[in-house]
């Protein structure tokens, strides 16, 4: 099953994530966005599972089983949900490209914090698709193993 960018922009190895704990894969493998739009978007067809109370991460299982994890920017949970503005709640079944969330990365900028956005497998490998260069939602990113 491909999985596909949540948020348009510059795509990155997880290796150049300034961040260890994505950078040396501790939670799962997936891809890093320098995001250029404040829109995120799903990744896949299946249901929220988790969403932080500080809205910097959510969950999502696939339909197929497959958990997949949304983070977005680096130390973001210090900031409180401020800059997130979700559109979908736990238990919400999504389709791949539905409105997950806007987040004001420029307050994010602004207060000093990284804006990637990490998508990452936490219970299955990958195989990349694309982890460098330009992309939008509409560009599958890496297949699941």
């Amino acid at each position: 099953m491909d999985v596909y960018s949540v948020v348009q922009g510059l795509a990155k190895n997880l290796d150049d994530v300034c961040d260890p704990v994505f950078s040396k894969r501790m939670l799962g493998d997936g891809i890093a966005v320098e995001p250029s739009n404040s829109k995120i978007f799903s990744p896949v067809d299946g249901k929220i599972v988790m969403f932080f109370e500080t809205k910097h991460a959510l969950g999502i299982r696939a339909k197929d089983g497959a958990e997949l994890l949304l983070h977005i920017g680096i130390d973001t949970v210090e900031l409180n949900g401020k800059p997130f503005k979700e559109k979908a709640k736990i238990g919400d079944s999504v389709s791949r490209g539905d409105l997950l969330m806007e987040v004001d990365f420029s307050m994010i900028k602004k207060l000093g914090y990284d804006t990637t956005v990490m998508l990452i497998a936490t219970n299955r490998r990958v195989q990349l698709i694309k982890d460098t260069g330009q992309i939008s939602i509409n560009d599958p990113v890496f297949t699941l193993l």
